[in-house]
């Protein structure tokens, strides 16, 4: 469980720019520079395996041991996922253009040292707050966990610094020149009012005291049923608890940090977020008290076979096409995904015609331009087996 919590961490940790996971969703994050043995440590030891370079760009290289773990993690995503059919047919389409995704973090990732643009602050921000996530006491013991699972935490690291560093350049470079109008905004909302269209629903958080002091149990037909009925003396106590944590809410007190604090819910570390509920989902007790409240207010606490839970209204939607005010915001991100995904693109292809791109025949970058500059090779690249970098069109490029 803590492998695929420190992976998701990665992969889900909530970006800036929603476009980002869709363009790079599913590629490892590379270091940015790869190492190849060379021809002549090859030579020296039978031993020595040769990484096949598959692709150069400008000063990196990419290996087919890159292209390979980038097909793997595709395909290990996909398993993770609840219709893991649906998610397998879109990983197949998908894994043509992986090397694409691979040039293209290369470019970015370049381009962040183009720009002086740094990550180390955020990547030890970040890094804390998994440390917390994961309940763990030191960023020793974090690494400890991961070792445990058998991820590489340097690899890891890197991985979540070039994530920061690639969020950064699009949002400065393309993000930033992206502009969404009032009337656009109230375009789309005339045009998708159909699609908003949806029935009463609250969302809901909790503050749970429990009267149970051991976990579920299943029945011998697999259903979930409460271990023990609760003494009196336990439900006694239960109740002082959730009376108190009431009163405090009634003093002011904050919800979430409440919650977190003193409930013995799944969600208490999330402030108690139990998402959204429609008519009909929650029992009749629940649903009567719920239901009637507005938003920000809460119940007292109800009993409940699990113990006593106040419940707070954090939104209350009405049936019907929302207002504009209630989606502006969702129809905004919609609105500038959609411009972002060309304009990241012609970013993408901006950046390889500038830079000196060179592909292994029988490979292809599905993102290539026409007009990229390939590297002129000349007799000393067969010589000279010293040279790793690729030098400026007008002295030839050799590898």
């Amino acid at each position: 469980m803590a492998q695929v919590a420190l992976l998701r961490y990665f992969m889900k940790r909530p970006l800036p720019l929603v476009l980002i996971a869709v363009m790079l969703a599913g590629t490892p994050l590379l270091p940015a520079q790869t190492q190849a043995t060379s021809a002549s440590g090859a030579s020296a030891s039978e031993d020595t395996v040769v990484e096949e370079i598959i692709a150069r760009v400008n000063n990196n290289i990419i290996t087919r041991a890159d292209l390979r773990k980038a097909r793997e993690q595709l395909f290990a995503e996909a398993q993770q996922q609840q219709d893991k059919t649906a998610a397998e047919q879109q990983a197949r389409d998908h894994e043509k253009d992986l090397l694409r995704d691979l040039i293209d973090q290369q470019l970015l990732l370049q381009k962040a040292g183009d720009l002086g643009i740094s990550a180390d602050t955020e990547l030890v921000k970040r890094l804390d707050d998994l440390r917390k996530q994961m309940h763990a006491d030191s960023m020793e013991d974090l690494e400890k966990a991961a070792q445990a699972q058998g991820i590489s935490f340097e690899d890891f690291k890197q991985n979540m610094k070039n994530n920061i560093l690639t969020q950064r350049v699009i949002g400065q470079e393309v993000g930033g020149h992206i502009t969404v109008t009032n009337q656009e905004i109230q375009q789309y909302y005339d045009q998708h009012k159909a699609e908003m269209e949806r029935p009463e629903q609250v969302r809901l958080s909790e503050i749970l005291i429990s009267t149970q002091k051991t976990d579920v149990v299943k029945t011998e037909k697999g259903e979930t049923a409460l271990p023990e009925t609760p003494s009196p003396q336990v439900a006694a106590q239960a109740q002082v608890k959730a009376d108190h944590v009431y009163q405090m809410l009634q003093k002011g007190g904050n919800f979430d940090d409440l919650a977190k604090k003193y409930s013995d819910g799944p969600t208490a570390s999330l402030g108690g977020d139990l998402e959204y509920f429609k008519r009909g989902t929650l029992s009749m007790e629940l649903e009567s008290q719920v239901f009637d409240l507005p938003a920000g207010q809460y119940t007292k606490p109800i009993r409940t076979n699990q113990g006593f839970v106040i419940l707070k209204v954090t939104e209350h939607q009405t049936a019907g096409v929302p207002p504009l005010k209630d989606v502006e915001s969702q129809i905004q991100e919609q609105i500038y995904v959609t411009k972002m995904q060309p304009a990241l693109r012609d970013y993408l292809t901006k950046l390889r015609e500038e830079a000196y791109i060179d592909i292994k025949t029988g490979y292809l970058d599905t993102g290539a331009s026409p007009n990229e500059t390939k590297p002129i090779y000349t007799t000393a690249s067969t010589t000279d087996t010293n040279s790793n970098k690729v030098k400026k069109k007008k002295k030839l490029g050799v590898f």
